[in-house]
């Protein structure tokens, strides 16, 4: 477990641009933290890093968003309003987890029993109004 600490909305955007450096097709990345921990801000670092122009924002009501004009496709799903799991179950996540992008999920643990054993788990922490705890889980 290693944790990151973020000053600002900048270096959060900056981390998740480093890690898509490393990110290659079927990589799950489980992110979890209350609202305004900056799982957003880190994601829209990432999609950037993976070469996308795309305009990042959270897809609360749709469930996911896709980025497809980077150097892998980027499925960035937000499980914060989804009601159960017969409607998680019907999305076809495996076909997201598994296919030939990246899959980045809000609120993963939330329906953790769904998040492939690949995934990396990352944890959101607010430590004061602009400085949070980033903490990369396993490997």
């Amino acid at each position: 477990m290693a944790t990151f600490i973020s000053n600002s909305p900048a270096e959060s955007r900056a981390l998740g641009r480093r890690l898509a450096a490393d990110a290659g097709a079927g990589s799950v990345l489980a992110l979890q933290g209350e609202l305004g921990s900056g799982k957003t801000l880190f994601t829209k670092g990432f999609v950037a890093g993976m070469g996308s122009k795309a305009a990042v924002s959270s897809p609360t009501f749709t469930i996911v968003h896709e980025y497809r004009d980077g150097r892998l496709p980027v499925y960035h799903f937000d499980f914060f309003r989804v009601k159960d799991r017969q409607s998680l179950a019907r999305l076809g996540l495996d076909d997201y987890f598994f296919g030939d992008g990246v899959s980045v999920i809000e609120w993963a643990d939330r329906f953790a029993e769904f998040i492939p054993e690949q995934a990396r788990w990352i944890a959101f922490e607010i430590r004061s109004k602009n400085q949070r705890a980033i903490t990369f889980q396993g490997t």
